[in-house]
């Protein structure tokens, strides 16, 4: 299988975030807008060179507040409090978010003609570069 990439971004500790190298294989898929890794408290680990600082901040608090939500759903309507992903569709693009290892998560915006199912693979082989991934304590699906 081919990905579609499109570079988006320099990488280089000058230019934007240090650690932004960590997030090319999500950030380089054609439609892929913001890529930030963050932790379970929503503030941003790692974020993509073309996502300024306050993007950053304002996309890992939204997410912080969907996984809690998510979480919360499980418990009321699931079996668990087990949450694997949140995706939301809004006009003009998505929004991923899934686990990234020790409470971490990595959320991706993309633009509306993304191949969601590419995005999702990026993300899960991303995801397995930086460390096994989950929601909170969940397992990951493989």
């Amino acid at each position: 299988m081919t990905t579609q990439t499109t570079p988006t971004h320099e990488s280089t500790p000058e230019s934007g975030h240090p650690d932004s190298w960590m997030l090319d294989l999500v950030a380089d898929v054609r439609g892929v807008r913001h890529a930030v890794v963050l932790s379970s408290d929503g503030l941003v680990k790692v974020r993509t060179d073309v996502t300024d600082p306050d993007t950053a901040d304002k996309l890992a608090a939204a997410c912080a507040g969907l996984v809690a939500l998510g979480l919360s759903m499980g418990r009321e309507f699931g079996e668990d409090d087990t949450l694997r992903q949140v995706v939301v569709e809004f006009g003009g693009g998505f929004l991923f978010v899934r686990g990234a290892g020790d409470g971490s998560r990595l959320a991706v915006v993309t633009d509306a003609g993304v191949d969601p199912g590419l995005v999702a693979q990026q993300m899960q082989a991303q995801v397995l570069m930086i460390g096994e991934g989950t929601l909170g304590t969940d397992p990951v699906e493989r």
